[in-house]
């Protein structure tokens, strides 16, 4: 590559490159100056400025988008897409390629115009042009999202992409340990995570940037676009901190990138000397200028609005390009990306080349590689599954267990984690090997390498949710991740267990202590309202099992829903086991009849740790009232009873009959309505309660001969007042 001279950019923050202090108010003046005026290759030259008014014109279009930073980013892109990214256009999900992540999301034109001048082939020029547009087609939505060519992720609230990039750093990391041998590295890619000065501010990012430092990811690359703008303004608003500093003391190198708007060959250096970081990941820090070129350069304006046909034309002007035409792309442009595809297939060619002399030196453990990069489990699974279960009362968490381990144990395809609750959740099989550095054994005293299955994230509960999607989205299915925490701390993770609902991530999320039952801890640590949100939640399974039985169901249905995330919600307090009432095959109908009376004149629902609750109310409403007829469902999922045809959901609730059903749920009643006609559940009003579990249920009403009073009185109004058939009514 040609040198590129030395040049006098204005940085973000207000310095020339010579560290001599600009003012804000000439800054503008400064980066329209440089934009027209920078010493580089004639090629690159003609890229970058091709590129930026590309971007420009993208968003004056349907006159919205957000063009500042992607126009920033120009010269990053450069870097990454034409020198240093392994990838390849005409064959996208190419196994082992680097994996991309456009964390600030919003800056997408960057990714999809990137996409188009390398080659993918669904990214035309007209697909491009269909950003911000009412195409129903678009592959340019106003954020990546993961159905498309070339995007790995769908991102967009902030700081989700850092998570998810560790998440596919760990399965490159994981993977490699586990099938690569001596002269046969056929799992080698690098993944490379963009984020925006938003992103390092959240939460989400930051936890997952200390788990990442920790186990000294170093195929891990994170390049910040330091242009030190937000929506609000200029990022001193708010965070005046030494990033580099704390980058550093996550266990993360730094490199500095000065001119981060033109500097494409010290940009190259700097990704090449990432990718080759012997120990730890790396944090490229690229000073450049939102907006480069336009009126608003610099300006926090330039961030999320077209610039205007006037600022264009100008910016046009200003580099000899021709104020009246729009989305031009010269020849020599599309020549300087024309080598691209070809490139690619040839890293293809050679991996196939690669894992064909890999199956012959190793045949056993290619076709377990075969097996697991398409997503194949043995076909036997389930024979891993207790048949029967201990007839004592027992903690459907500990059910978890039963069931779970044996399978962890012998299939390699789950990554199991906790948030630092692994006394707790049950999810520790015999023989588990933590996912370590191998040079952490001695600090840590725990046994470990990559090749580890059991990740111990820390209390991190957000950052766990990300990094298990990054884990499932690195191949379909290659990875099972399984997160673990309280119920209640699964609010911490929600934003990422929705982002796993909306991109279709089969990733299991063990939930235990899901109960006013859980006791001592209190209002803080019951989760009276989440089940509610989760039920809501689209493309997610949310199972509540009643016992052993149907925590053998819930696990079933799980590992088979290879396009959804689940939470298993499970009781920390014993509960008694139904069988043979209870049947895990029932479970994956969402709800079944446990005890039936075609007569019957009320069904009682039970849910998850209450299920045994409502067989004993039944059992007290026949013994009090002779006459009546009670029949008993479990309904552990909503979802699941969903996806049944409407006569089975008739013949399970009968509330065609004209005979109501009454749901027992300690939690808040939302959502029942649909399903029944009454509900003996938590008071809108107020939470939980600090005592201990049996004393909780007790308080709360929460116990046969209340909650048989409540349906009886219940029954009695309804019969007299006619009005009430058609109402929902809360037990309280």
């Amino acid at each position: 590559m040609a040198p590129i001279a030395t040049r006098n950019i204005i940085n973000s923050d207000g310095y020339s490159a010579s560290g001599k202090i600009i003012s804000k108010r000439r800054l503008s003046q400064a980066t329209t100056e440089s934009w027209a005026a920078a010493s580089l290759s004639q090629e690159h030259d003609l890229v970058l400025k091709t590129f930026r008014l590309l971007i420009a014109d993208l968003c004056q279009q349907f006159k919205g988008g957000h063009p500042g930073g992607a126009i920033g980013m120009a010269a990053i892109g450069v870097a990454l897409w034409k020198y240093v990214m392994v990838y390849a256009p005409h064959t996208p999900d190419f196994f082992n390629r680097d994996r991309f992540v456009l964390s600030n999301g919003h800056t997408c034109l960057f990714q999809y115009t990137f996409l188009h001048l390398t080659g993918y082939k669904a990214m035309t020029l007209e697909q491009l042009k269909s950003y911000h547009s009412t195409r129903l087609d678009s592959l340019c939505p106003g954020h990546p999202e993961i159905e498309h060519e070339g995007i790995e992720v769908t991102t967009g609230p902030l700081g989700q992409g850092v998570a998810n990039a560790v998440g596919l750093a760990i399965a490159t990391e994981h993977l490699a340990a586990e099938f690569n041998r001596p002269g046969h590295n056929i799992v080698t890619n690098h993944t490379w995570c963009m984020v925006g000065d938003a992103c390092l501010q959240e939460g989400v990012a930051l936890e997952a940037i200390s788990l990442a430092g920790h186990f000294k990811l170093n195929n891990l690359t994170i390049i910040y676009d330091n242009n030190q703008v937000t929506c609000d303004g200029s990022v001193d608003l708010t965070n005046t901190e030494d990033i580099n500093a704390k980058m550093r003391a996550t266990g993360w190198d730094v490199i500095d990138i000065e001119d981060g708007c033109f500097d494409i060959e010290g940009l190259v250096s700097a990704l090449r000397k990432a990718r080759a970081s012997p120990e730890k990941p790396t944090f490229v820090n690229v000073r450049t200028i939102i907006g480069l070129g336009s009126a608003v350069a610099g300006d926090a304006l330039s961030h999320g609005a077209a610039f205007g046909e006037t600022d264009i034309a100008n910016m046009k002007r200003a580099v000899n390009f021709d104020p009246e035409a729009h989305f031009v792309i010269p020849d020599a442009v599309r020549q300087f990306f024309a080598d691209v595809p070809a490139r690619g297939e040839k890293v293809v060619n050679d991996w196939h080349q690669a894992l064909a002399k890999y199956s012959e030196a190793y045949p056993d453990l290619s076709a377990q590689f075969d097996e697991r990069r398409h997503g194949r489990l043995p076909s036997d699974w389930q024979s891993l599954i207790l048949s029967a279960f201990p007839e004592k009362p027992t903690a459907t968490r500990a059910s978890s267990g039963l069931v779970f381990n044996p399978i962890a144990q012998k299939i390699k395809a789950f990554l199991v984690g906790t948030a630092d609750l692994s006394p707790s959740v049950n999810m520790i099989w015999k023989g588990k090997e933590d996912f370590q550095h191998p040079d952490l054994r001695a600090q840590c005293g725990l046994k470990g390498s990559y090749a580890g299955r059991y990740i111990h994230y820390g209390i991190r509960e957000h950052a766990m949710a990300a990094i298990a999607n990054g884990l499932a989205a690195y191949s379909p299915n290659t990875i099972i991740p399984v997160t673990s925490t309280f119920f209640m701390f699964y609010l911490y993770a929600a934003p990422a267990v929705r982002m796993g609902a909306l991109q279709h991530l089969q990733v299991i999320h063990a939930a235990t202590h899901d109960s006013i039952g859980m006791g001592e801890d209190g209002p803080t640590h019951q989760p009276i309202e989440l089940a509610a949100l989760y039920r809501a939640m689209p493309n997610l399974l949310y199972i509540r099992p009643g016992d052993s039985e149907e925590t053998a169901g819930a696990w079933i249905a799980a590992i088979e829903a290879k396009n959804t995330p689940t939470i298993i919600s499970t009781s920390r307090h014993a509960v008694r086991q139904l069988t043979p009432k209870t049947n895990r095959h029932g479970v994956k109908r969402g709800a079944y009849v446990i005890e039936e009376d075609d007569a019957a004149d009320v069904t009682i629902i039970g849910v998850g740790a209450e299920l045994s609750l409502a067989v004993d109310v039944a059992a007290r409403l026949r013994a009090e009232s002779p006459a009546l007829r009670v029949r008993v469902v479990s309904f552990p999922s909503h979802r699941l009873f969903e996806r049944q045809p409407l006569d089975y959901k008739r013949a399970t609730l009968r509330r065609h009959t004209g005979a109501p059903a009454v749901v027992i749920e300690p939690y808040a009643a939302l959502g029942w309505e649909r399903y029944t006609d009454a509900a003996v559940c938590m008071s809108t009003d107020r939470f939980g309660k600090s005592l201990p579990g049996p004393k909780a249920y007790e308080y709360f009403g929460f116990e046969a001969g209340s909650v048989a009073r409540k349906i009886q009185e219940y029954l009695q109004r309804r019969e007299a007042d006619e009005a009430l058939r058609t109402e929902f009514v809360e037990l309280k």
